[in-house]
């Protein structure tokens, strides 16, 4: 397979060799002395990321300081002749835009779950709905639902990955329908299996048709991108086993059916999950340890991301016009503790801490190492995201009473998910 290949998985402890052969460095991931993966032309820094596996680790930022000015023509088509397929969508500026937001947080709840629109909680404060991202040297197409609609003529687009996933497929059909209520939006889950089991709070998904341009948007739920399997099927409450060499079932099941595929995990990789969700870690159909170890996981995370691009690198040499995204990690921004221990993002400026960023390379350097030698493209949000602290949920809640818990996961929306899909509608 192009990039790397995959050997056999057998997993208890990760460790990492260095070989040098022909003056290529080759990172071999190795699993108790069994080798797991071999990566091609990996840099110092994406070692050291699959070593300590953690974005906190990872962030030696270079982002710039100082406030963004008003949006102008210069701010939008600078270096007008440079091709777009040379652009580092990632690496520019935040601008004032008078334009945004691209929908109403008010109207569009169709589409839109109310625990995510601010609009309509207790916050006072919106100004973090009044910018765009403008990428260096690079001319962004304009972005609206019917321009959307036109290009994904015919096509399939779907996200898989957790609850930032889920946000991004939320804002995604607020622009397409600019927020409007759409009875002619056709659901067409049952397509994919996404119907609501019996006693379960929602379906594993959703999928939306819009019948004049034949174009369906669709959303699954998969924390960890990979393949969940129930060790007794015959207890009501069972443990799982979570391969980390297997594809989630859907993506095995519904790929062909794709045009456009955007894959995110990241969050759920911690211990709290995996002890609650009862997840454990496999390969090779075998398990490879109890998952206790908050570092064992992200090393775990880590070589899922390897072997989910590769699977899907091997997948696009039958698929060769389908677009493959994998989203880099949405930013989290927990001052002073965490989401259970009082921790807060009560910033209410925008861009507090700069407006550009100038680095060439992602701060997710496990995804950006993920992807590289293959076809999969690399959606990285992070650095872009991170400058956006004022536009998570925070504190502001649609209950009566406030729980006391700050989300500084989640974002409002209209937000910073729109910007994410803006970038992806650029790149197809």
């Amino acid at each position: 397979m192009k990039g790397g290949c995959l050997h056999r998985l057998v997993v208890s402890k990760l460790c990492f060799g260095l070989v040098v052969l022909l003056t290529v460095p080759i990172v071999v991931l190795l699993w108790e002395g069994a080798p797991v993966l071999t990566i091609f032309s990996t840099r110092p820094e994406q070692l050291k990321a699959l070593s300590h596996g953690t974005l906190q680790q990872q962030e030696q930022e270079h982002l710039g300081a100082g406030l963004p000015g008003p949006a102008s023509s210069s701010d939008t088509h600078k270096s007008r002749g440079k091709v777009n397929k040379d652009c580092n969508y990632a690496k520019g500026k935040w601008v004032a835009d008078d334009k945004r937001p691209l929908y109403s947080g008010n109207e569009c709840k169709q589409w839109l779950s109310k625990m995510w629109a601010c609009r309509m909680m207790r916050r006072a404060h919106f100004s973090y709905e009044s910018f765009r991202w403008q990428p260096h040297g690079c001319e962004m197409p304009e972005f609206t639902g019917p321009n959307f609609l036109k290009r994904m003529r015919n096509q399939t687009l779907a996200f898989v990955g957790d609850s930032l996933g889920r946000q991004q497929f939320q804002s995604m059909m607020c622009i397409a329908t600019s927020g409007k209520y759409s009875p002619e939006v056709e659901d067409v889950g049952w397509k994919y299996g996404l119907v609501k089991a019996p006693g379960a709070l929602r379906p594993d998904g959703w999928a939306y048709r819009f019948p004049v341009t034949n174009t369906t948007i669709l959303f699954y739920w998969s924390a960890t991108l990979s393949e969940l399997e129930p060790l007794n099927s015959e207890r009501a409450v069972t443990s799982y086993a979570l391969h980390l060499d297997r594809p989630v079932t859907f993506l095995k099941k519904y790929l062909n059916s794709f045009d456009v595929l955007v894959l995110n995990t990241g969050h759920h990789w911690n211990r709290g999950k995996f002890n609650g969700n009862h997840w454990e870690l496999h390969a090779d159909g075998k398990p490879v340890g109890n998952g206790s170890r908050l570092a064992d996981l992200n090393r775990a995370k880590n070589l899922t991301l390897h072997s989910i691009a590769r699977w899907m690198d091997s997948e696009l040499t039958r698929h060769p016009q389908m677009k493959v995204f994998l989203r880099t990690i949405s930013p989290r921004h927990f001052v002073n503790g965490d989401w259970n221990t009082g921790g807060t993002c009560g910033n209410t400026i925008p861009l507090s801490n700069g407006s550009e960023v100038l680095q060439d390379h992602s701060i997710d350097i496990p995804a950006e190492s993920a992807v590289k030698g293959t076809r999969v493209k690399l959606l990285d949000i992070t650095a872009i995201s991170k400058l956006r602290d004022e536009g998570h949920i925070s504190n502001s809640t649609f209950k009566k009473a406030s729980t006391g818990i700050n989300d500084c996961l989640h974002w409002c929306l209209p937000g910073i998910p729109d910007m994410w899909n803006e970038l992806l509608f650029a790149q197809i």
